[in-house]
This record gives C-alpha cells, sequence and structure tokens, in this order.
C-alpha cells in the first residue's frame, strides 16, 4: 500500500483512484492544471474524504511521494511524468492502480475499434450466464471505481485503451482480448509498430492457465512481441482460425469433445461482418469463462447497440438517420459504412488522427452517394476522394444533416460517422452525437415536401 500518493489529473479517472487510495489508508495528493473553478464540485468531494487538492498548478509540490498515478490524458511526455521519474517515484497508470486492488478475475479487452460493443456484449453474456459481473476502464467506470465492490463479483470485463496500457506492469487478465489493430492515436504514439507493441502489453504478464484471444490476422505479428506461455485462441473469418464468423452460418467452432458448433447470430445486431468478428470473439471469452453457447445466442439477441454507435435515430419519409459519431477514426468510419450497405449520405470530418485517407476510397465508392465534409478535416478529405464519390464542404453539423436531407431518397440512410475526433467544433463525440440527435428530431417532413414542389 501506497502510504504518500500523487495523482496527476483531476478527472474521472482521477477521482477514481483517489478513492481507492484514500480507502486504503494513502495521503493523497491530486494535482490539475485546470483552472479552479472547473474542478470545484470534484476538488471539494475529495478534499472533505481527506485528499489535497491542487488546481491551476505550474509546478509540482516538493514532497516525497512513493507513487504517482497518472490519467490517461496526460501524454508520457509531459513534464510533469519526466519529474515524477527523476525524483525516483513510480508513475502507473489509473488502470493498474484498480488492478492491484481487484479480488476477482478480469476480462481485458482491447483494439482500435469495437472494444465498447464487445464489453458491452460480454457483460450481458455473463449475467446471462449466471455469473456476477461488472464493466470498467475506458467503457466509462474506472477499474479505481469498480475495484471497490471487486470482492462482490465472479468478472469484471475491463476495456483497456493504448493510454492505459502505457503504465502498467502487473496488471495481468485471466482472459485478454485484441480484437483489431488500425492506425489510430499515430499524434501520440508515433509509429503503427509503437502502438501494436502497447497493445500486446495485455497479455505481457499471462500465466499458463490464463487465455488470450487474438485476431487471427494480427496473431502472428503479437505473439512475436509477447513472451507469456499463456494459452492462445483465434478468431476471424479464415479457415485457420480456432473460432470462425462466417455469414452462411454464423460462429463456429470446435469443442474439447472434438464436436462442431455453430452459434447464430441471425437477427441479432452482429448478422454482418464486421460485428461477426465481435460475434465470434464472445464465443472464444464464452468458451474460456466456462459458459455455454446458449448465453452468447441469448445476450446477441437481446443486445441493444451502444449510444453514438450505429444507433437509428429516426426514420423520415423512409430515410433513416444514423448517429456513429462513436466512429472518430476511419477504420471505425469504414465499418460504419459496411454496416449500413449502399446508398449512403455520409456526413465526416473534424480531427483528423491519421494522414492516411485513401484506404476507406473503394468502400465509399462502392456504397455512397455523397459525402457531407465537416470540420478542420473537411478539406482534406474533399481533396482524397473527390474522384471516388461526391463530396460537399459543409460549415457545420446542421448544413450538413439540412444538405444530405434534401438529397436522400426513401430507403437511402443519412449516416453520422465522422473518422475523426470531435474537439475542433463539439465538446466531445457524445456531444456531437447528442448535436446530429437534437438537428433530426427537428427536421420537418412537410417544409421539405413543399421545397421539392417549389424547386
Amino acid at each position: 500500500m501506497s502510504k504518500n500518493a500523487i495523482i496527476l489529473g483531476l478527472g474521472v479517472s482521477g477521482v477514481a483512484a483517489a478513492r481507492l487510495l484514500l480507502q486504503q489508508g494513502s495521503r493523497v495528493t491530486v494535482v490539475d492544471a485546470s483552472d479552479a473553478a472547473s474542478l470545484s464540485d470534484r476538488a471539494d468531494a475529495l478534499q472533505s474524504l481527506g485528499a489535497r487538492v491542487l488546481p491551476e498548478v505550474k509546478a509540482l509540490p516538493e514532497a516525497c511521494y512513493d507513487l504517482c498515478v497518472l490519467s490517461p490524458g496526460i501524454d508520457q511526455s509531459d513534464p510533469w511524468v519526466q519529474e515524477m521519474e527523476d525524483r525516483g517515484v513510480e508513475v502507473i497508470s489509473e488502470l493498474e492502480l484498480g488492478y492491484r486492488h481487484c479480488a476477482c478475475p478480469i476480462i481485458a479487452v482491447t483494439g482500435t475499434n469495437g472494444k465498447s460493443t464487445l464489453v458491452k456484449l460480454l457483460h450481458e453474456m455473463l449475467t446471462a450466464g449466471g455469473r456476477r459481473s461488472a464493466i470498467g476502464g475506458n467503457y466509462g467506470i474506472p477499474l479505481s471505481e469498480v475495484a471497490l465492490r471487486s470482492g462482490e463479483l465472479d468478472w469484471i470485463v475491463v476495456e483497456v485503451s493504448s493510454f492505459q496500457l502505457e503504465r502498467v506492469s502487473s496488471f495481468r487478465p485471466e482472459i485478454g482480448v485484441l480484437l483489431n489493430i488500425q492506425p489510430d492515436h499515430l499524434d501520440r504514439h508515433g509509429t503503427m509498430q509503437a502502438y501494436r507493441e502497447l497493445k500486446s502489453r495485455l497479455f505481457n504478464r499471462m500465466g499458463p492457465e490464463d487465455v488470450g484471444i487474438v485476431y487471427e490476422s494480427e496473431f502472428a505479428a503479437i505473439r512475436a512481441l509477447v513472451k507469456s506461455d499463456n494459452r492462445w485462441v483465434t478468431f476471424g473469418q479464415e479457415p485457420g482460425a480456432d473460432v470462425r464468423y462466417a455469414a452462411s452460418h454464423g460462429v463456429a467452432y470446435t469443442d474439447a469433445r472434438g464436436a462442431q458448433v455453430s452459434v447464430s447470430v441471425s437477427d441479432t445486431p452482429f448478422d454482418n461482418p464486421v460485428l461477426g468478428l465481435a460475434a465470434a470473439a464472445a464465443v472464444a471469452v464464452a468458451q474460456a469463462a466456462g459458459l455455454e453457447p446458449v448465453a452468447v445466442a441469448e445476450a446477441m439477441r437481446r443486445f441493444s447497440p451502444l449510444r453514438h454507435r450505429m444507433e437509428t435515430v429516426r426514420v423520415v419519409a423512409g430515410v433513416s438517420f444514423v448517429d456513429d459519431s462513436k466512429a472518430t477514426n476511419l477504420a471505425a468510419l469504414k465499418a460504419g459504412v459496411e454496416m449500413s450497405g449502399s446508398r449512403i449520405h455520409l456526413i465526416a470530418g473534424g480531427q483528423l488522427k491519421e494522414k492516411q485517407l485513401k484506404f476507406v476510397k473503394e468502400v465509399l465508392a462502392m456504397n455512397v452517394a455523397c459525402v457531407y465534409v465537416i470540420g478542420d478535416a473537411a478539406d482534406m478529405m474533399m481533396l482524397a476522394w473527390q474522384d471516388a464519390v461526391t463530396c460537399v464542404i459543409c460549415v457545420d453539423l446542421e448544413t450538413a444533416v439540412g444538405e444530405a436531407w434534401k438529397r436522400a431518397t426513401s430507403g437511402e440512410t443519412v449516416l453520422l460517422s465522422p473518422g475523426c475526433a470531435s474537439f475542433d467544433q463539439f465538446k466531445s463525440y457524445k456531444d456531437r452525437g447528442e448535436q446530429f440527435k437534437r438537428i433530426v428530431e427537428d427536421i420537418n417532413e412537410e417544409r421539405r415536401h413543399e421545397d421539392i414542389i417549389s424547386g
């Protein structure tokens, strides 16, 4: 147990870390560079529990600390991080702190896209199978918060980001899942190889009884990076995968008795090549956790999409409006388009995380009627895609929705799948999605009809 801890950052993760450490009897100091007014509620709550909270910090306190807990939003190159290391203080992520205080096994999910959907499915699958489980990590509830009640649980399902894996040392899930690796966060990690190495840390401390579940296409690269002696299971569409998804028969695998087992995905949100892979990963987790396939099938039948992830907002005059604001990189945009079919009116743009835009051109040309580009990336997207699909530069989201609504006809889809971060025009991807919903809810079907007649 730490005797004197400092927490860098008073966000959700920082608050959870402080509460956990205070409950363990540690002295806790929390520092943040933001102004005091914006932090007042969180600061007051922690101070009432005995923490020392320092907002608007320009220089770190001179006290001696034996532990530093890092919020995921703070980059490894930040001077505060370097100073803590120079002082000889152990620096860990909030994920690592939460893990050290967990009293039940962990299923950890990482990857570039689809993590939250799989985490939700796994939690519901465990519940359907009679297991007590909770969700934590990057999904929204810090692991340090869930750890406080982990003694009452059979499993915690944890969504793990690359930022959180930067500072883990003992983190060891009993079941670890790598969904996929696609370009993302390269502004922070630099190269795809560095990004892949971070993702591989999920498996580094696994033992012989632990199970690593990896997308078949990534397995060779990940196995070369990981030196642990755990068991491995692959999933994918390839014939060599241990658990296979195919549109014709759902998810198939060979059980411990050598029998072929199939789990149907028909009439569920997972009946497509994108989410079908998540279903295959879920079946692999069920095997590792000792659940029957019926628990997976039941969870998939009852599954409802996450907010801002392929969420149908409204159907107006036969035109579907779909909120996929959580698609904050181009690989997620591509997946959103593939799940939506053809004749799509795509709203994209914001702050790009990557520089290579052309790999999505083929799917745009095949499925998209028009792209309405917004935000900082509008000009770059227009330049990269205009020879494959019609592109229209729009000032803002409201203009883009209006333009798409004018052009779309019955049976078509207006899809907000930005492929970018949101911070150029919005507070967050959630704010972007909520604004999209408000704009769509205000659409006047009669007014459009009048405009078409007058035109």
